[in-house]
């Protein structure tokens, strides 16, 4: 499996794994109406602009299969709420399930973190819903718990946790001990 950074051209791929994501992970979470309801057509265009406008600053990272198809992608940038003392942020992480469990995660998270390193990040916080089973991949690299909150998807309420890792060089070393 390759890792490497997103290019403009990697917007439908990376739509394609997000709307696949979504559907597979979230189900049985999130109601079936809602994920039924995602379609590669609307994330691609939102995929484009940031490939196009944010890519410096808010690396995307993708794991091709061998057969040079896109089957996960992780983005990073800036937190966004200015309500944590972390100044960096991964966005999202998502592996078509038949791709998970292989180490792609840790790959695409070092990427990523390497990356914020060199923009010289010292930290990063991460939001998973409580639900979510991926959210013990967050818990087995040591994050603090940094705070919760109630967000709304598809007229329904949902815990969503942040996670936190305050030192950057720790958390890469924490991914690296993984591999």
């Amino acid at each position: 499996m390759q890792i490497r950074k997103a290019t403009k051209d990697d917007a439908s791929g990376i739509a394609r794994v997000h709307v696949r994501s979504w559907q597979e992970t979230y189900q049985g979470i999130i109601s079936q109406d809602y994920l039924d309801t995602l379609k590669v057509e609307d994330r691609k265009p939102l995929w484009e602009k940031s490939l196009s406008e944010s890519a410096n600053i808010s690396p995307v990272f993708v794991a091709i299969n061998p057969e040079g198809e896109i089957v996960g992608f992780a983005s990073f940038g800036k937190e966004r709420s200015g309500n944590f003392k972390a100044d960096g942020e991964l966005y999202a992480i998502y592996i078509l399930k038949e791709y998970q469990r292989g180490k792609l995660g840790l790959r695409l998270l070092q990427a990523g973190v390497d990356d914020l390193l060199n923009q010289n990040y010292e930290s990063i916080l991460v939001w998973v819903l409580a639900d979510n089973e991926s959210r013990k991949f967050y818990e087995s690299l040591q994050p603090q718990k940094a705070g919760e909150e109630v967000v709304k998807i598809a007229g329904r309420e949902y815990v969503e946790v942040a996670y936190m890792w305050r030192d950057l060089q720790l958390l890469r070393q924490a991914a690296r001990e993984k591999l």
